[in-house]
């Protein structure tokens, strides 16, 4: 008897015994379902964030007070003691910085309103206050007007390029550029346009508005922390610029040797990096879930596979009276739990992925299938399968045929 032919008498048993088959099924669904839908959704974030943050481009780097990301309650005291970054410390790098192409300040505010004559927004906007520098280094431009001048930021004037949600809000109808809108109680003139941009993880990146630095800095006051963000002259100087900044600013914050930084370098590169170590520990933490429920679902594989070998007994005792061998039978029964336990992975990956990408759709995030942890995960349900099913196997390549054909 050939593999095939046990593989067609192991479709048979378990077809006759539909209910428990489908059963013993949802421990080992669950468990892939989980590991692959966790998977899919990091895939899909993964693919996101390399997207977005390469929106620095490969010369851009920003200097902060804190980290990028969000840190933990026992970091928090340490970032917020230290000393705030100011527009000197940006002035100081454009003198003396030799390998960098643009270098600008900014400073940002969530949750503003805006007002066009008897019409006021809700307080959804994102506020910047920002040098001519903050157009290139950010990856927004202007599609139609011009962005901020140096000579606005110089003679604080009451300018602001707004984004595209803006415009749907306060302008349906009517040509923005050059009208006068209200924030903050102050007049401003709308210069320009900033060309539409996509949505991240379900926030809008249209909501903006971009005033010069002095004039944000006369609004909300210079107390704050500002951002540097700068580029270098090309991406092989990437580093060196790097390492300019580095030195520049502890000079200027007057940080001594041996002494740890008070301020975070980052690039697209390194965030990248922070987040893939990030996801690193989240992936290490579903897998673990995970082999527990697979685990599970192999002890219930295997207690059916026990159950089967006694119901057949007697039918294992024709088989060797009729020729068939140890290797037979146990070949057999193997197929029958591995069958089982792929049967399991297979619609675990199917819902693993529809539900991972359900959640990355509610995040506008794109489609994605981890096809990695997909081979990984079938791989491991056969391997699940295998140990299950090969004690109920051997046992039953082992039953006496006189024996077993005596069996009621």
């Amino acid at each position: 008897m050939g593999y095939f032919d046990s593989f067609l008498m192991a479709v048979n048993s378990l077809s006759k015994q539909k209910l428990r088959s489908a059963l013993t099924l949802i421990g080992m669904v669950i468990g892939v379902a989980s590991i692959i839908g966790i998977m899919t959704t990091m895939e899909a974030i993964q693919t996101y964030m390399e997207k977005s943050l390469s929106v620095l481009g490969s010369t851009v780097f920003q200097v902060q007070k804190t980290p990028f990301m969000n840190v933990g309650p026992s970091d928090r005291h340490k970032y917020r003691n230290r000393k705030n970054i100011k527009v000197e410390h940006a002035d100081a790098i454009r003198a003396r910085a030799k390998k960098v192409a643009n270098v600008g300040a900014e400073d940002w505010s969530f949750g503003k309103a805006i007002g066009y004559k008897q019409k006021t927004t809700e307080p959804v906007y994102l506020v910047s206050g920002a040098t001519p520098e903050w157009s290139p280094n950010n990856g927004y431009y202007v599609d139609v007007g011009r962005f901020l001048t140096q000579l606005d930021v110089d003679y604080s004037r009451f300018v602001m390029v707004i984004g595209i949600e803006v415009v749907e809000d306060l302008f349906p109808f009517k040509y923005p550029i050059g009208e006068t809108v209200k924030f903050e109680g102050r007049n401003f003139e709308v210069v320009g346009i900033i060309e539409e941009q996509g949505n991240e993880m379900g926030r809008s990146r249209n909501n903006m508005l971009v005033i010069p630095l002095t004039v944000y800095q006369k609004i909300y006051g210079k107390d704050g922390s500002i951002n540097i963000t700068i580029s270098a002259k090309s991406s092989e100087l990437l580093n060196g610029a790097i390492d300019e900044i580095i030195t520049i600013m502890r000079a200027v914050r007057k940080i001594a040797p041996g002494k740890d930084n008070d301020f975070e370098v980052f690039n697209s590169e390194s965030l990248i990096g922070f987040w893939n170590d990030m996801s690193r520990n989240l992936k290490i933490g579903s897998i673990l879930i995970s082999f527990i429920s697979l685990t599970v679902a192999g002890i219930g594989i295997m207690n059916i596979m026990m159950v089967s070998v006694t119901e057949r007994t007697r039918e294992i005792g024709i088989r060797k009276a009729l020729g068939a061998r140890k290797k037979h039978i146990l070949t057999q029964f193997l197929i029958e739990a591995v069958l089982l336990s792929l049967t399991g992975g297979f619609i675990g990956v199917i819902f693993g992925v529809l539900l991972g990408n359900v959640a990355a759709s509610l995040m506008n995030l794109s489609v994605a299938i981890p096809w990695f942890w997909v081979v990984v995960g079938l791989i491991f349900c056969s391997f699940v399968g295998i140990a299950s099913g090969f004690w109920p196997a051997l046992k039953a390549s082992r039953l006496d045929p006189i024996e077993s054909l005596r069996f009621e």
